[in-house]
């Protein structure tokens, strides 16, 4: 009985559970459904959606040595789907369509909208377990409840993979030939810009690539990642982001090889494997959040009462961060390479974050959809949850008083300016203590660089008198 296999963000033949379950149930296709007005409505950035297109055609001819073909179809939107994949289950003769599951309400409502569908026709429509280690809903809290706190969901993690690891699935063998074409993969996406050959030479599509730079990082890189990860001058971070967030590499993948390295220790053994062991944990963390408290989904603070938040409507303070120009030259540095690379170093993320949220007190929500409208490793669960920890809205989140003085955070982790003056030329000339804080009494005014656009000090107090002033959470509430 045929098989068909929709593949989604997880673009790869190895260890990929859907596929693997398909192809062991009997003949398989494969589809994937371009959905461009979906994409633009949850701000999916030019760069990921190129990354996608990319990895599509390099899909393509892994599927092809497996003699699977790859239809392609295009529809607007989610809710779309539906009747194309009923369409071709009929033309096909399909018994079961497989898919790994996917997070976030509205890919729930796209799914159980499919189901339906598929089950009026009595086509089988079965949903893997591929993104994470672990099913939302079976680590809960001693009280039957989703975890709210990282360091307590982290534990319970670690000792039920001591117990049991998630196996890798083997690739799939190559099945009979059918006479079945598979679709042209377009060549480009219609309604998205074509993005920079930097961003396409940093990235470069398919699996290989990301299994060398998963071997790289485990040969070269892990043994020092817990100290050198926080200095965005270095190479210290995996690079492996976008290929974990478009589904080219599995979270699997990525932990067995950290304890082929690691001689099987999951919190022993060098502290730069337990720390990026920590850094897949938060992936996980983020994306039962949405399952538990899906009310973040939609543009809702986890913790409700900050919905009260007198957030600043400011258009000029708001165009100057994202555009790296207001003046502290960490923000602007920062912000300047996730414009020109699609990729912003992690404790960047979170200094330029807070900074936006504490300093310029501007809504979270502005940030979380211009980090989502560039990045190209941009994920609803971990993009949503890291701006809601800075913002100190969301679970686990930063207390809101800890609020971090950028340029501390500055000298602290790019000393010398080296990063800074990467990004920031204008800048280049100043000496390594100056550029931190060109503007800072005694020093003189840079020609095209502008004035610091708030004073950190006093914004600090505003911000901490807005949380001050919240209305007290009702008892029992997220």
């Amino acid at each position: 009985m045929t098989q068909l296999v929709w593949f989604r963000t997880d673009l790869r033949v190895r260890d990929n559970t859907a596929l693997t379950a398909a192809c062991a149930a009997g003949p398989a296709l494969a589809i994937y459904l371009l959905t461009p007005g979906q994409w633009q409505e949850h701000d999916d950035s030019p760069a990921k959606v190129d990354f996608w297109h990319r990895n599509l055609k390099t899909l393509t001819e892994a599927l092809k040595t497996l003699n699977i073909p790859l239809l392609i179809r295009q529809v607007p939107r989610w809710t779309d789907a539906a009747p194309v994949l009923v369409k071709t289950c009929q033309e096909y003769g399909i018994h079961t369509v497989h898919a790994n599951t996917e997070y976030g309400i509205n890919e729930q409502r796209r799914d159980e909208a499919v189901n339906q569908a598929l089950s009026g026709y009595y086509v089988d429509f079965q949903r893997h377990l591929d993104q994470l280690f672990f099913e939302p809903g079976s680590v809960l809290t001693k009280k039957g409840g989703y975890f709210k706190v990282f360091g307590q969901f982290r534990k319970t993690c670690l000792t039920l993979l001591q117990h049991s690891l998630p196996p890798l699935h083997l690739p799939p063998r190559p099945q009979a030939l059918r006479n079945i074409e598979s679709d042209a993969v377009p060549d480009q996406i219609t309604t998205y810009p074509a993005v920079s050959r930097l961003i396409q030479q940093h990235w470069p599509a398919g699996e290989n690539e990301a299994h060398a730079r998963l071997s790289r990082f485990v040969d070269e890189r892990m043994e020092v990642y817990h100290h050198d990860r926080n200095f965005p001058a270095r190479p210290g971070t995996s690079e492996l982001s976008a290929y974990l967030a478009a589904g080219v590499l599995s979270p699997r993948q990525c932990l067995h090889a950290v304890l082929s390295a690691n001689q099987g220790e999951l919190t022993t053994g060098a502290p730069g494997a337990s720390s990026w062991i920590d850094e897949l944990l938060w992936r996980e963390f983020y994306k039962h959040i949405l399952v538990g408290y899906p009310h973040v989904s939609m543009s809702r603070a986890f913790h409700r009462h900050t919905e009260a938040l007198p957030w600043r409507r400011d258009e000029n303070d708001l165009r100057a961060w994202k555009h790296g120009k207001t003046g502290i030259p960490i923000i602007d540095a920062a912000m300047r390479q996730m414009l020109e690379t699609g990729w912003m170093h992690n404790r960047l993320r979170m200094i330029a974050a807070m900074f936006l949220t504490k300093n310029l007190l501007i809504d979270w929500r502005e940030g979380e959809r211009w980090f989502m409208q560039n990045l190209i490793d941009g994920d609803l669960a971990a993009n949503n949850g890291g701006w809601q920890w800075s913002a100190s809205t969301g679970t686990d989140s930063v207390p809101y008083f800890r609020i971090f003085n950028t340029y501390s955070q500055s000298e602290r982790f790019d000393p010398k300016g080296q990063f800074i003056r990467t990004w920031v030329p204008e800048l280049a000339m100043l000496d390594s203590k100056a550029i931190h804080n060109p503007f800072k009494k005694g020093q003189r005014a840079i020609k095209d660089y502008p004035a610091p656009i708030v004073e950190v000090t006093e914004s600090r107090e505003r911000a901490l008198a807005a949380f001050r002033n919240l209305p007290k959470p009702d008892k029992g509430q997220a």
